[in-house]
């Protein structure tokens, strides 16, 4: 029948239509269970299972007797005690969830009335009776999942964008890399007699005073926001000297940024966490106060080892707080006579460990990622008497002129849960340019690091057999490689040499040597032959080797000579882990005294003396005096700095280094 339009009239009627009085019914599939559409939306979110069942005998004795409500009060009034106001007795009111989403809160419990906190003795303080800040809540969204996080930075922080690969792009603000500095350390009776001061060392001093007023002025802002993110995790795979640490932060871009870089506990890791061995407070947002003494400008990242916390103020670089907790453990770790080290590390299939050592531009990353051998970690690692452990959870990697050809392991790595800093990207397709430097030249990944796929989890490993400390000598005289004795090895390790090209004014480039005292030392705490030290102890009691690797220039300086060729390199390298060259023939060379292999299997005998490569022997000589005196000049710093009651091993160590 048609219409009155002319058009067929529908009918309601047939295999899946019921036509009951006059009202159409589509039975193809069964309705939802939801009658408002925010009732629909609760039904897509499946809530997480409250705790971790606990097995027998391996839960914390303490998580044992505790109910989920007790768990979780602790928790939270743990989170109000970090976050507490030393002017007032107890911290802020404190409540799980994201104050957009109504219900969430109340849904994961009630707010915790806060109690009065008792940490460290300070000075006295104002007594407020009220605020504004003491009258609301502070919402806590605690250790996110990396998609809620998306979620937080994509709805809330601008300059978040996902890219073609599923990774998270972000901006840190003004501030693109570190501001060393801005950097200062508490100097209290301890930590002036056990840190290092005064020349050549990265700790700026301030006061207890001016600590707790930046302290102050990051927890007020924290606890003026509506919420704050906190992250519970753990430094150093050993699992007998994890570190516990808490980060307080105003941004999702932080907290994926540490949920990458630091351990990730279990759940049930995290019902027993209590209180945490350090905390930072990450106010970067909002600016120190410039009239603060020790202030030099609006950025001040300020850390207190006695009472164990980080304040940043005027910086939303993150890898300050990467950093930051790296010099800390350079101050804990040694205490408990575990060396710690900037480095790479891997294993061979046998079991053998290497460690390696070089500033930016050596290859330490390119060298110490090898298909044929597990990845421990790629920056900073402890040497304990059980062998070597990460510090961290994953992997902080470079992304200028990024290539898949070149480092196909970091490429594939940036994908959804990686954080990418100040990277551009196509504005339709997402897709990163990562030779463009428009926002900066240090553009960053973070991300865990099992996305590497031949990543040894957990990262731990035995005692390493070779330390293998790499240079970029532009200036072509070190040779390709050298084996060390224990004193080379803590003279070299202390020097942390390589040489840079800088353009000059009138266009031409020359080599600029570059030390860095034991290959970090922005991050160390104790004076460098402390760890050098430690170093030669762990290496002679358990039987490593030493090498200097020059992955520099042949043949002449820069402009002159050619750079070694990454495949020698590599072969140099594969000699080492297989043990070839502890049976190679050797012979010294003058000046530095370094012992040279006269043959090594895939590489031309001729380049691994340098003198056999220079055309002008003269020029070759003087190069060579040249950078000696270079190492003498930047070790005088060090020399007269005993170690123990005398300065025997010191002496020792001047001796290894050059003689002219």
């Amino acid at each position: 029948m048609a219409t009155p339009n002319g058009l067929a009239r529908i009918e309601t009627h047939g295999t899946t239509k019921k036509h009951e009085n006059g009202v159409c019914h589509d039975d193809s599939a069964t309705p939802v269970r939801a009658q408002t559409i925010d009732e629909l939306h609760s039904l897509q979110r499946k809530r997480s299972a409250p705790t971790t069942p606990i097995k027998d005998g391996a839960a914390s004795p303490f998580a044992a007797a505790l109910s989920e409500e007790e768990r979780h009060r602790q928790q939270l009034q743990s989170i109000s005690a970090s976050l507490a106001s030393l002017t007032r007795e107890t911290g802020p009111k404190v409540v799980k969830g994201d104050p957009a989403r109504k219900g969430e809160a109340a849904a994961k419990g009630a707010p915790v009335t806060p109690q009065k906190h008792h940490q460290h003795h300070h000075p006295a303080a104002p007594t407020i009776a009220v605020s504004d800040s003491s009258l609301k809540f502070t919402h806590v969204l605690y250790n996110l999942s990396p998609a809620e996080l998306y979620e937080q930075a994509i709805k809330y922080e601008k300059g978040s964008f996902i890219t073609s690969t599923g990774a998270l792009a972000t901006l840190s603000g003004a501030k693109t890399g570190r501001s060393p500095r801005d950097k200062r350390v508490v100097k209290d009776e301890a930590a002036a007699q056990e840190l290092w001061w005064g020349k050549g060392s990265p700790n700026i001093e301030m006061d207890e005073h001016t600590f707790l007023t930046n302290r102050e002025r990051a927890v007020d802002y924290l606890n003026s926001l509506d919420k704050v993110f906190v992250n519970d995790q753990f430094l150093n795979w050993d699992p007998e000297n994890r570190i516990k640490v808490r980060i307080i932060s105003a941004r999702a871009y932080h907290s994926l940024f540490m949920h990458n870089m630091c351990i990730r506990p279990t759940d049930e890791e995290l019902e027993s966490f209590g209180t945490p061995d350090f905390t930072i407070y990450n106010a970067g947002q909002f600016p120190c106060n410039r009239y603060t003494h020790y202030m030099t400008s609006s950025t001040s990242v300020d850390i207190n080892l006695a009472r164990r916390e980080m304040v940043i103020l005027g910086t939303q670089y993150a890898g300050e707080m990467k950093k930051g907790l790296f010099g800390v453990m350079h101050y804990l770790m040694p205490k408990r006579g575990i060396l710690s080290l900037h480095s790479g590390c891997n294993m061979g299939k046998d079991g053998d460990v290497a460690l390696f050592f070089g500033l930016s531009g050596t290859g330490k990353t390119t060298l110490s990622t090898d298909h044929n051998r597990l990845l421990i970690g790629d920056d900073e690692h402890c040497w304990s008497d059980s062998g070597v452990s990460n510090i961290e959870g994953g992997c902080y990697a470079k992304c200028i002129d990024l290539s898949q050809e070149k480092e196909p392991d970091i490429w594939n790595a940036i994908k959804f849960g990686t954080v990418l800093e100040n990277v551009v990207f196509d504005e339709h397709t997402r897709e990163v340019d990562y030779t463009d430097k428009s926002v900066t030249e240090n553009t960053r990944a973070a991300y865990p690091i099992e996305f590497i796929p031949n990543a040894k989890i957990p990262c731990v490993g035995p005692h390493p057999k070779n330390v293998i400390l790499l240079a970029c000598d532009a200036y072509g005289v070190l040779p390709p490689v050298s084996k060390l004795n224990l004193a080379q090895t803590m003279y070299h390790f202390i020097s942390g040499y390589t040489a840079i090209v800088a353009g000059t004014e009138d266009g031409i480039k020359e080599p600029t040597a570059t030390f860095s005292a034991c290959f970090g030392a922005a991050f160390i705490m104790l004076h460098p032959t402390k760890y050098a030290a430690m170093l030669a102890e762990k290496m002679q009691k358990y039987g490593a080797t030493g090498w200097l690797v020059n992955t520099g220039w042949s043949g002449g300086r820069y402009g002159v000579g050619k750079r070694i060729r990454l495949p020698y390199t590599r072969k140099i390298i594969d000699a080492i882990h297989s043990g070839e060259l502890l049976t190679a023939n050797y012979k010294k060379t003058e000046v530095f005294g370094l012992e040279i292999p006269t043959e090594i299997n895939g590489v031309p005998s001729e380049i691994l003396e340098p003198i056999n490569t220079w055309t002008d022997k003269a020029a070759y000589k003087e190069t060579l005096l040249r950078l000696a005196g270079l190492f003498k000049k930047n070790f005088e710093v060090f020399a007269s700095y005993k170690i123990g009651n005398d300065s025997s091993l010191t002496d020792e160590i001047l001796a290894a280094g050059p003689n002219f």
